[in-house]
């Protein structure tokens, strides 16, 4: 059975974590509203009102990637942020980018 939303942003990040197959990422995704993995990693646009709750989301992001100590390239315009993980040094997709998305969509709770 798919994880769900709060299983999946509970989960332990993990040092040296392994590049996850296909199956794997879909059925994390299924959890995982509005994100697609794309070529090497997951992503996700958010949309926002207005420039001050884009910057709002941002720095909640930030608060989540520092206390992971696991970062997601981060696009920011207007109205709008794109959010994507990847585990650079694992070369792809890994549990640890799966956990901090779903910290990340639980903001949109």
């Amino acid at each position: 059975m798919p994880a769900t939303l709060d299983e999946l942003a509970a989960r332990t990040l993990t040092r040296g974590a392994p590049v996850l197959a296909e199956p794997a990422i879909a059925e994390s995704l299924a959890a995982l509203s509005g994100w697609a993995h794309v070529a090497d990693r997951i992503a996700k646009t958010y949309r926002f009102a207005n420039y001050h709750e884009t910057m709002a989301f941002v720095n909640a992001v930030a608060w989540i990637a520092h206390r992971a100590d696991h970062h997601p390239d981060l696009s920011v315009h207007y109205n709008r942020v794109v959010v994507s993980y990847s585990t650079h040094d694992a070369g792809g997709v890994t549990h640890n980018d799966l956990t901090c998305a779903a910290r990340v969509e639980a903001l949109q709770r």
